[in-house]
């Protein structure tokens, strides 16, 4: 009896983890239901991000420069996440801290430079 109580608050967590997980499936569907999402007109189909339909097929490959775009965006994103907090605990680093940030300064610096020359950033 005892080894069974000890069970309850796992089947709990698993029953109202289930409940929410089912909910959030089929909640938006009897929502879209009602509101008339389900009955789609020749407007709702409609190209709506641009406003025109699109020239080519969606499946088209994409240009390597947005790729590459991305991926510097990326760098240099986490390149500023990493400076904030270096920033604020540089008291507590000191210069060991200090030398390793330039380090990955200089490393991320040879990368931009290298895709700089590469014409990475060039868009024609």
């Amino acid at each position: 009896m005892a080894a069974a109580a000890s069970y309850l608050p796992i089947l709990l967590f698993l029953a109202v983890a289930l409940g929410l997980s089912a909910a959030f499936v089929f909640l938006p569907m009897v929502a879209a239901r009602f509101t008339g999402a389900a009955k789609p007109y020749p407007e709702k189909l409609t190209e709506y991000e641009c406003g025109f339909p699109a020239f080519e097929d969606s499946r088209s490959q994409f240009d390597v420069r947005f790729y590459l775009v991305a991926i510097l965006f990326i760098v240099f994103d986490l390149e500023a996440a990493f400076l904030f907090p270096w920033a604020v605990t540089l008291d507590e680093t000191g210069w060991v801290g200090w030398g390793a940030m330039m380090v990955f300064l200089a490393e991320l610096a040879l990368g931009l430079a290298y895709a700089w020359k590469k014409g990475a950033l060039e868009w024609e």
